[in-house]
């Protein structure tokens, strides 16, 4: 196999994924849930802009220092040793596949504006939403290079609406539309600022997939740095510049609380066509996000399984080289969790997959910057890295800490297993 097919992902591709991943759902319902914070919301986008900067330098630098590895996962548990590196993989994993189930609702939620019925219940919400998880596991099954393929064109995509958003947003402003006092606004709150960054997080969640990738990735040491700081930095910037506009824009009744925020910005300037338009560019953003993390939901287990972190069985492969069995046992396992909120209020749906997505990842991040300070790579900013992940998965609250503990902690049956499974293979052989 040449190295272009074993390692499909250049420094564009690596860069699409980085900003793809990171750019689907979470912009798109975001400025509604911070609208209530005010000016803190915008602190918050500087304090995570800020994070994520930090910790994505912390994982890149992990990448350079082991370019053969085949993960950001696989160097964790080099460093911190086996039981914590399954822990610290298992919970990333937890956070992608419940991010998956949060992003195909939304998704099936914009193509409702143009199909009312797929989303005029939540029984056919949950329905739709877990049909579009499997069509985008199936474009996975066919392999690493037709999935980043499509991802790069649904990046492409998803561009044009942040485009648009920045268009009016510069319209507006040049006609006084975007004074800070033309609608009154929540004043800053130091108090409300870690909760807010907490929720401001989730849309930063998805930089550090072409470190968890490096195995796909043509010279990792060097492309996983610039593709990792070029997505986070370009992406920050477009959520700082679009998400505080359309919150200072509007009132904050208005924005709070609605569907569809960023659809009704632009609907309220420019018309309902573009409103229309926007939620179809929006439906396209999540689902080229969708198809990132399904690729993330395979390859997490596959790195564990291939670094001997947990029995090799879970990272066994296909022809195509996809880890079949890794894949679908994730969608599954996030088809559950959509359908056991079917009977749910689709508001307590966000906020719980937010909180517990956000808090269950923050945990992968704090075990790369605790490894980074192991092994001597960027130790100052892995301390400050460590500290903001710390800060972050406080502001998650209680209810989320302890739920993303739980989910972290059945990892260890897996560890033991991984014993059993290298005693059988050492008797049969």
């Amino acid at each position: 196999m040449s190295d272009t097919n074993r390692r499909p992902f250049g420094f564009w591709t690596a860069t699409a994924l980085v900003i793809g991943n990171m750019i689907g759902s979470g912009f798109f319902a975001l400025p509604a849930q911070l609208a209530p914070f005010g000016f803190t919301s915008v602190a918050a986008w500087v304090a995570a802009i800020a994070g994520a900067m930090v910790i994505a330098w912390v994982i890149a630098g992990l990448s350079r220092a082991m370019p053969e590895a085949t993960g950001t996962l696989a160097i964790c548990a080099r460093a911190l040793g086996p039981l914590p590196g399954v822990l610290i993989g298992w919970s990333m994993w937890v956070g992608i596949w419940s991010a998956n189930a949060f992003i195909a609702l939304t998704a099936v939620r914009y193509l409702g504006v143009f199909w009312p019925p797929l989303a005029s219940s939540s029984f056919t919400l949950v329905l739709g939403a877990v049909g579009l998880l499997w069509l985008i596991t199936l474009l996975n099954l066919r392999g690493a290079p037709t999935a980043g393929r499509f991802q790069v064109v649904t990046t492409l995509i998803k561009l044009v609406p942040m485009a648009a958003i920045i268009l009016l947003l510069a319209q507006l402003g040049i006609g006084g539309g975007l004074a800070l006092d033309a609608h009154p606004h929540a004043a800053f709150d130091v108090k409300q600022l870690a909760p807010a960054v907490t929720m401001a997080f989730f849309a930063m969640v998805g930089f550090e997939c072409a470190g968890l990738c490096a195995e796909r990735v043509r010279d990792p040491g060097r492309t996983v740095t610039r593709a990792t700081l070029t997505g986070v930095g370009v992406t920050g910037l477009l959520y700082l510049i679009a998400c505080s506009g359309i919150i200072f824009a509007m009132p904050q009744e208005a924005v709070a609380g609605v569907n569809a925020p960023v659809a009704l910005f632009v609907e309220t300037f420019w018309g309902r066509w573009a409103g229309l338009a926007v939620a179809g560019f929006a439906a396209v953003a999540a689902i080229g996000a969708l198809n990132g993390w399904v690729l993330l939901q395979g390859e997490a287990p596959l790195g564990m399984a291939r670094a001997g972190v947990i029995p090799a069985a879970i990272g066994r492969t296909s022809s195509r080289d996809v880890p079949v069995g890794a894949l679908i046992a994730s969608t599954a396992l996030a088809s559950v969790l959509i359908l056991s909120n079917v009977s749910k209020d689709t508001s307590a749906i966000y906020d719980f997959m937010l909180r517990v997505t956000t808090a269950a990842t923050l945990w992968f991040y704090a075990g790369a910057c605790i490894s980074a300070l192991v092994i001597g790579v960027a130790r100052p900013a892995a301390a400050i890295g460590l500290l903001f992940a710390l800060w972050a998965i406080w502001g998650a609250g209680y209810e989320a800490i302890g739920l993303s503990l739980g989910l972290m902690a059945t990892a260890v049956p897996l560890y033991l297993l991984r014993g059993s499974a290298e005693k059988a293979e050492e008797v049969t052989a």
